[in-house]
């Protein structure tokens, strides 16, 4: 018996601002902190504990550092990871298209 694709979602992505915000980075973008903010718009805290949650579960890496006197945030995702996002959005289209 085949099983059901629900399956083979990730709970890393089971809310809206952490699979959107995996989707940002994609495979290789850097993006900073008020980059992210726009495009996925949220607010401070909603996207601080979605990079922190992906950060921990090792989906996202945080770089800190400064322009000008300014600190800064940056966010890449992981190689792997970024394919377990990949796998969780071919789940959620089998589950689309199953019917």
């Amino acid at each position: 018996m085949k099983q059901h694709p629900r399956h083979q979602l990730d709970d890393a992505f089971l809310t809206p601002v952490r699979l959107s915000l995996m989707a940002a980075l994609g495979p290789r973008n850097e993006i900073d902190f008020t980059t992210l903010k726009q495009l996925l718009e949220v607010e401070d805290s909603a996207l601080s504990k979605a990079i922190s949650y992906l950060a921990d579960a090792g989906y996202a890496k945080v770089i800190k550092g400064t322009v000008g006197n300014r600190p800064r945030t940056w966010v890449t995702s992981t190689a792997s990871r970024y394919r377990a996002h990949q796998q969780h959005l071919l789940a959620l289209r089998a589950i689309t298209e199953q019917g």
